[in-house]
């Protein structure tokens, strides 16, 4: 492993003392955007005549980093990526971070969020994560794209603060849920509460959820009319926990259907505990 390390930071060497084109905002031109919501934060940077350098967070999901060209460059299919000292301050040791595959149609890179997270460590500190590929254009020189961290103590400073007002969940996390149930009763459990408290508080900021569905089932033990009733008791507990919790009871479509569509077979204990439930869906316009 510290053979490979050895011969990447070489090669990465190699990019820095030959020929190399490189992009990279200087320090007059280095700017921080920030697009903050309650459902994401997008901290982003244009690289001169290259593209757009992106960190986002997701409600309910870790940060990650993409790196995109305005128009695909011919070079490796794989980058190095190492945090390396800016122009202006000279002489720090060089970070590899990771080596990583590059979008054979766009030329795009994405990092994965404990990359992602080193990224902005070293900027923090002042470093320049700096992606490298070789044989540019076909000529043998380096491609070299730099995310400077000029100005980004300060756009650091506004992006943490958009990730602590970010909801716990994010649409895809709620917009498919089963509660599930023990068998014979319609009580809530504490785990089944919690998720819905998450449900009730993602509704209530995002706008675009106009329909909620609740659907109670049950498994097929014991009688057919007693296990619709059962389903219907089901439906109405998760129904009034969600409007208690604040959600328009006029969004919410409620039905019921016993034992009539279970999602696995009712043969064993287990599968019979997967279907005694109910599903909310959520549908945004």
């Amino acid at each position: 492993m510290l053979c490979r390390l050895s011969l990447l930071l070489l090669l990465w060497l190699s990019a820095e003392t030959t020929l190399a084109v490189t992009y990279r905002a200087g320090i007059d031109d280095s700017r921080w955007e920030l697009e903050s919501s309650r459902f994401s934060c997008r901290l982003s940077q244009a690289v001169p005549a290259y593209g757009r350098a992106l960190f986002e967070r997701e409600a309910g999901e870790d940060v990650r980093f993409s790196l995109r060209a305005v128009e695909q460059l011919s070079a490796s299919a794989q980058a190095l990526l190492v945090a390396e000292a800016p122009p202006w301050r000279p002489g720090a040791k060089p970070q590899l971070i990771a080596t990583l595959k590059v979008d054979a149609g766009s030329g795009d890179i994405d990092v994965a969020s404990g990359y992602a997270r080193q990224m902005l460590a070293f900027l923090y500190k002042g470093l320049v994560p700096t992606f490298t590929r070789t044989d540019w254009q076909g000529t043998g020189e380096s491609l070299r794209v730099g995310v400077s961290a000029a100005n980004f103590g300060s756009a650091y400073q506004e992006y943490s603060g958009c990730i602590e007002g970010l909801l716990p969940v994010n649409y895809r996390q709620v917009a498919r849920t089963a509660v599930l149930f023990p068998p014979s009763t319609y009580v809530l459990s504490d785990s089944a509460r919690a998720r819905l408290d998450l449900i009730a508080l993602y509704v209530k900021h995002d706008d675009s959820v106009q329909s909620v569905y609740v659907d109670g089932h049950s498994d097929s033990l014991g009688r057919r009319l007693l296990n619709r009733d059962l389903s219907k008791k089901r439906a109405e507990a998760v129904t009034g926990y969600l409007t208690d919790k604040g959600m328009d009871e006029s969004m919410i479509t409620m039905r019921f259907h016993g034992e009539r569509y279970p999602v696995v077979p009712n043969t064993s204990a287990a599968n019979r505990d997967r279907n005694r439930r109910v599903t909310i869906r959520l549908e945004r316009e």
